[in-house]
Parts: structure tokens; sequence; C-alpha cells
């Protein structure tokens, strides 16, 4: 039972010790989140995001760093870029895709390695550009030249900070460090948001928001599902005959997720759904045609028809491009073939290659449509309910984070406490 392994979990002193440090590495960074750049005035600031739908999008998953102006107002988001950018050149050229899937741990050192120092040019960048869009925009002021200068070094030593939180906690062995640090943040919003909810709520609202938390429950129901949702794939392994001793001749199954790539297509997407609005707010002031196009382009990005369908499209096609560059059909049928291991119908080899890329194909189309529908539902509950203040606890980014995460960390505890409770006998 669940509170056998609670308790377990606690008695373990190891694990105890892990869960503490991961709780204390949440709480430095929900520090470093309210620790302003200083020199800058943020008279305007809060405003700004709150009337942006593209920039209160990513001050929300920042947990409210953005509109603090704080140290790490960027959150991952430059450490997630550079990894899109690294896995996209996988695509491309085959010697780096070599390098991370053939060099098994090493190759994935060396792009971890080329990630961080990626990361430190996309931060200078787009801290630049942040505060230069927020200049024009008047949203702060006092920033000269060596402020600009000042600010944008503290903006790449936040980013390069958090990036080192998050692979400490990956390494605690307790879930992904970047997605828990997300998920922080996201919750650490949650008080602030139920509070402005209940201020400004009304009697009128009453059946609308009865509507609202009964969908809340229905789509957490289902994006559990869809999350732990998979289609067995029947494996058996031949009989083996080595000295007095028969090996082999069981069977078993191979897992397929509905939603493989879990929650990294939906925070691949949102980086990419970002990007253009802020070159077009930072492009917005420029006199002239480049300047009139830019300022069309915020307005286009802020539609909410038009954001909804975007990011629907990135991140169903995102889904398919993360589960191409982890989940490799031909070598799984060849691991299997060196184990002995066959599907039962059908030949060993590309023909166990190609049905397995067949089935995937079938079985990721469910995935990353319902990751895709999951995505715009602030848009759809919103216009539902009328109910604008809650949308956040049950909007598709968050909520599949959300409960990706809890799920994701439940599993590696399990894993954690299984493999303790082995060593224990």
């Amino acid at each position: 039972m669940w509170y056998e392994k609670l308790t377990f979990l606690f008695k373990n002193r190891e694990l105890r010790n892990k869960v503490v440090f991961i709780l204390f590495l949440f709480v430095v960074f929900r520090i470093a989140a309210n620790i302003p750049i200083p020199g800058i005035g943020l008279e305007n600031l809060r405003n700004f995001f709150a009337q942006n739908q593209v920039f209160g999008l990513l001050n929300i998953f920042s947990g409210g760093a953005l509109s603090n102006f704080s140290i790490v107002l960027l959150g991952l988001g430059p450490y997630i870029t550079a990894t899109i950018i690294l896995q996209l050149l996988t695509m491309i050229f085959p010697a780096l895709e070599k390098i991370y899937k053939e060099e098994g741990e090493a190759g994935r050192q060396k792009f971890n390695q080329w990630g961080r120092l990626l990361t430190i040019p996309l931060a200078a960048f787009e801290g630049y550009g942040m505060l230069t869009l927020l200049q024009r925009q008047g949203v702060i002021t006092g920033l000269t030249p060596m402020v600009m200068v000042s600010s944008i070094v503290t903006i790449i030593a936040g980013a390069m900070f958090l990036m080192w939180l998050g692979e400490i906690i990956t390494e605690q062995g307790m879930g992904n460090g970047i997605s828990l640090l997300i998920f922080a943040g996201i919750v650490a919003g949650l008080p602030v948001n139920i509070f402005q909810t209940f201020v400004t709520w009304s009697t009128s609202q009453i059946p609308s928001y009865v509507l609202f938390f009964v969908l809340s429950i229905v789509i957490i129901a289902g994006v559990v599902l869809i999350t732990e949702a998979r289609r067995n794939i029947p494996v058996s392994y031949a009989k083996r005959v080595r000295g007095s001793k028969m090996y082999g001749g069981t069977s078993t199954y191979l897992p397929l997720n509905v939603n493989p790539a879990g929650v990294i297509p939906i925070i691949f997407a949102l980086s990419i759904l970002l990007f253009p609005g802020m070159i077009a707010g930072f492009l917005a002031g420029v006199p002239g045609l480049v300047g009139t196009f830019a300022a069309n382009v915020v307005l286009f990005f802020n539609n909410q028809w038009v954001h909804g369908v975007l990011y629907f499209i990135l991140v169903v096609v995102f889904t398919y491009f993360y589960t191409a560059v982890t989940f490799d059909p031909k070598a799984i049928s060849e691991n299997l073939q060196k184990m002995g291991g066959f599907i039962p119908g059908v030949r060993p080899g590309e023909s166990t290659s190609k049905f397995l890329a067949h089935i995937l194909n079938r079985v990721l189309f469910i995935g990353a449509i319902s990751l895709g529908l999951i995505a715009i539902l602030p848009n759809i509950v919103a216009g539902a309910t009328g109910v604008t203040g809650f949308t956040f606890l049950i909007g598709g980014t968050s909520l599949l984070i959300v409960v990706s995460v809890v799920l994701d960390t439940m599993r590696q505890i399990n894993a954690q406490l299984q493999m303790r409770e082995y060593d224990a006998f």
C-alpha cells in the first residue's frame, strides 16, 4: 500500500536524505526567483505580464521569476532551447547521431557539455532581447549601458545556476531535475492565483465554477490515463540449453507508451512558440517597415486562436520528433535478437523493426493528438465556463507538467524502494 511505501521511504536514511535535499534545492530556487536584478525600476512590470499572453505564460513557468525580474528570470529556457538545437542537429548530421546513440554514456556526457556551453550565448541573447524589449515598452527604467551589461551577466549566471540545480536534482535519481524545477515554479504560483480567484468571484458565477471543477477532475483523470496508457507487445524467448541447465522458454511483453515522450514535447513547443514573439517584441520599436511588421507579428501571436493552433501543431510535431530521437525500433529489434527474443508471428531482424515502427506510429498518433488537445485546454475551458482566473490549473502545459512529473517521480521512488527492499533480503 502507498502508506507502507511512504513509511519505508522516510525510514530509509538514504532515501530520506535525498528527498530532504531536493526539497532544500526547491527552497533555494524559490529564494533565487525572488531576488531582483539590481539597478532597474520595475513599476509597470507586473501589469505588463498580466496583459501579455506570451510573456504571461512564460512568467507562470518561471514561478513568477519573470514578473519579479529576478536573477533567474529566464528560468530554464536557454538550456531547453540548447537541448532542442542539439537534438535537431542529430537528425541533420549522422556523425552527431552516432556520437549520441552509439557512444553510450560518454556520448551523452559530450552532448550535456555542449548543451551547457550553448546555454551561455543563448542566455546572453535572450537576456539582451528581454531587457531591450521591456525598455522600449516603457516597462523598466534606469537601463544605462553599465546596468545593461551587469544585468546580462547576472541573467547568464542565473540561467547557469538553474541548469546546475536541475542536474544535481537529476543525479539524486528521483526524477528529471529540469521538469521538477518547472513543476516547482508552477506550484509556487498556486496560492496567489487561488487567492486572486476567490477575491474576484461572485455568486452569479457559481454554476460556471461548479462546471469548471467537474471538468478539471475529468481532465486530470484523462491526463493520468493518457500518461500511463501503453500498448503491450508480446515477446517470447527461445529455449537454450547450457550444460545441464535450460534457459529461456519464457514469455513477457514490450510496453509502448501512448505518450512515450512524456512532458518534453510540450516544454519544447512552449520554448519555440515564445521565441518569435520575443524577437518581434524586440524589433517592434524600430522605425519603418521592420517595426510595423514586428508589431503585427506581436499582435498575431497574442491572438488566442492563432496561439492555440500553433501550439497544437508544435506539440504534435515535437512528440513525433522526440520519440524518433529516443526510440529506435532497429536497436530494439537487434537487442531482442541477441537475447534470443522474438515477437510471435514476426520474423526477427528487419521485419521486427518494421513491425515495431508500424505499431509505434499508430500508438503515437493517439498520444500526439491527446498532447495537443491538452495543450490548448485553457482556451477550451475558458470558453465553456467563462472562468479565466483558474484556467492555469488545468491549462495544458501546467497540467501535463504537474501530472507527468508527479507520476514520473512516483515511478522513480518506487524503483528506488524496490531496489532497497530487494537488497534487504
